[in-house]
C-alpha cells in the first residue's frame, strides 16, 4: 500500500513542480548573494544563516531549509497529507479503494506514512540543492558555528543532515492534522488549505510576544530549533520542545483520524 501510494505521488505534476521549486530556492538565494551580498543593516530581518554564506558554501543548505519552512513545507504538507483521504472521496476512488479490500487502518497509516516520506523527500532536495550551488559558488570549508567555534566539513554536513532530519519530525504534527481533516471531508483542496492556513497561523500566533504563553502548544513550536545545532555547546531546549509538540500532536491526531475513519460511512 505505501509503495502504491508512493507511485501515485510520482505520477502527479504536482510533486515535480513543487521539488523543483524547492530545489531552485537555495540556488536562487546563492545567485542572489553573489550578485548583491546583503547589507549588515538587513541582520535582523535576514534568514537564518543568510550572511555565512558568502564565507562558507555549507550555509546555503542550512538557509534554504529555513526559507521553504514558512510557506513551502506547509504547502506540501497541505498536498500529501490534506488531500490523502479527501482527494480519493472527491474523485470518487475511496469507496472502490476500501473494496479491495483494504483495511481502513492501514490506508490511514499508509497514506501518512507516503506523506512525511516525500516530505522528507523535499527536505532532503533542499539539502542537496543547497550544498550543490553552495559548493560551486563560494566553496566549502571549516564551517564557523554561532558559539565561534568551527566544525570540520563531515561535522558540518553531519548536523546538515541532522537539520533535515529534525526538520521532518518536526512536520509531523501538522501532517497529522491534515490526515485528521482529510478523513472528515470530502474536499480535497478544502483539506490542504486548511491545513496550510493552520501551519502558517501557528506560526503568526508565535511570532506574537504577548502570546508567550501560547508559544510551547502551537503545532509549528520549535521549527527553526535546528539552529541550536550549530552552538557550542548544543542547545537542546528547542529542539526538545518542538519534537514533544509535534509527538503529541501526532499521536492524538493520527489516533482521532483513525478512530474516526474506522467509524465513517464511506460513500463516495
Amino acid at each position: 500500500m505505501f509503495r502504491v501510494e508512493m507511485m501515485k505521488a510520482a505520477r502527479r505534476w504536482r510533486t515535480w513542480l513543487l521539488a523543483a521549486a524547492i530545489a531552485g530556492i537555495p540556488a536562487v538565494i546563492v545567485l542572489a548573494i553573489k550578485v548583491s551580498p546583503p547589507q549588515p543593516a538587513a541582520a535582523e530581518d535576514a534568514p537564518p544563516f543568510l550572511f555565512q554564506i558568502a564565507t562558507n558554501g555549507l550555509y546555503a543548505a542550512l538557509t534554504g531549509l529555513a526559507v521553504v519552512q514558512p510557506f513551502f513545507l506547509p504547502l506540501a504538507a497541505g498536498l500529501f497529507a490534506g488531500d490523502a483521504i479527501a482527494g480519493e472521496a472527491q474523485s470518487g476512488t475511496l469507496r472502490y479503494l476500501l473494496l479491495r479490500p483494504v483495511g481502513r487502518t492501514r490506508l490511514v497509516v499508509s497514506k501518512y506514512g507516503s506523506a512525511m516520506a516525500l516530505l522528507g523527500v523535499l527536505v532532503a532536495v533542499t539539502i542537496v540543492s543547497g550544498l550543490a550551488a553552495g559548493a560551486i559558488v563560494f566553496g566549502l570549508g571549516a564551517m564557523p558555528t554561532l558559539s565561534g567555534t568551527s566544525l570540520s566539513v563531515g561535522e558540518g554536513l553531519v548536523r546538515i543532515v541532522g537539520s533535515g532530519v529534525y526538520m521532518v519530525l518536526a512536520l509531523s504534527g501538522i501532517a497529522c492534522i491534515g490526515l485528521l481533516i482529510s478523513t472528515r471531508t470530502d474536499s480535497g483542496p478544502g483539506a490542504a488549505v486548511a491545513t496550510i492556513v493552520i501551519a502558517i497561523a501557528s506560526q503568526i500566533l508565535g511570532q506574537i510576544p504577548s502570546l508567550d504563553g501560547l508559544h510551547p502548544y502551537l503545532p509549528t513550536y520549535g521549527w527553526l530549533g535546528f539552529t541550536g545545532l550549530f552552538r557550542f555547546p548544543v542547545d537542546w531546549d528547542q529542539m526538545r520542545g518542538g519534537l514533544l509538540v509535534s509527538g503529541v500532536y501526532s499521536a492524538v491526531c493520527l489516533g482521532v483520524a483513525i478512530w474516526g475513519f474506522r467509524r465513517r460511512d464511506v460513500t463516495a
